[in-house]
């Protein structure tokens, strides 16, 4: 059986992380999570005052060869976690904190660059499911299935906070729809690939879909177009 590259766009807060990790637990594909790569960074910078009063952005650029990313699969959790030169940081990269800034950090070129090349390296081999803002027109533009994905605000912003305070941080609800807005102006007009839907990309509207149905129709689009068939 053919074995696919799935890139998943869209804004923060909709259901990408969670379909992709359907996907690929579906598929037994591999997962990588390009956010979290991003935030990796942004964590990095926060740790070493690299980020006040501005992005440092010259030892920054120089720091990178000296970080590695990789994730590694939690079998209590089932799931993937991040790991920065060793340390597990996944729940270091999902605060407000983080999130604050990672849009900056993701808009600098060499950063972008290094992390693309990285990402790149990843889907060699296909079988990946990756889930990102350029991941459908900048890292793998031949990808065999494109998914861009929407949602409601509203929806986003209790997805988010759901997702916060799962994880023990609790942050009200208009700081969370104040980082999503900005974070959204931030990856459209960024000068380096800015988030925007690939010509090819099938919209996936998930503000009515639970993630069972999200995945369902996913899985119904590789079936119908036959992605997965030998040629």
């Amino acid at each position: 059986m053919n074995k696919i590259i799935i890139a998943i766009d869209g804004y923060s807060a909709t259901g990408k992380s969670t379909l992709a990790k359907g996907l690929s637990k579906k598929l037994n594909y591999i997962y990588i999570d390009s956010g979290a790569m991003y935030r990796s960074i942004a964590l990095y910078a926060l740790k070493n005052n690299l980020t006040h009063p501005h992005i440092n952005r010259p030892t920054l650029i120089q720091s990178l060869k000296t970080l590695d990313i990789q994730f590694v699969f939690n079998p209590a959790t089932y799931s993937s976690e991040t790991l920065l030169n060793g340390e597990n940081i996944e729940k270091d990269i999902r605060t407000p904190l983080v999130s604050d800034v990672v849009s900056k950090i993701s808009s600098i070129k060499e950063i972008r660059q290094f992390l693309v090349e990285k990402q790149k390296e990843y889907g060699k081999n296909r079988g990946i499911v990756m889930d990102g803002r350029d991941i459908g027109t900048n890292v793998f533009p031949d990808a065999e299935l494109k998914v861009f994905v929407i949602t409601d605000m509203d929806i986003r912003v209790k997805r988010r906070l759901d997702e916060l305070h799962s994880k023990g941080i609790y942050v009200t609800e208009e700081e969370v729809k104040k980082n999503l807005e900005e974070r959204d102006d931030m990856d459209i007009h960024r000068k380096e690939n800015p988030l925007v839907q690939a010509k090819d990309a099938i919209v996936i509207d998930t503000t009515d879909l639970d993630k069972e149905q999200q995945l369902e129709y996913a899985l119904k689009l590789i079936d119908d177009l036959k992605l997965l068939k030998d040629h």
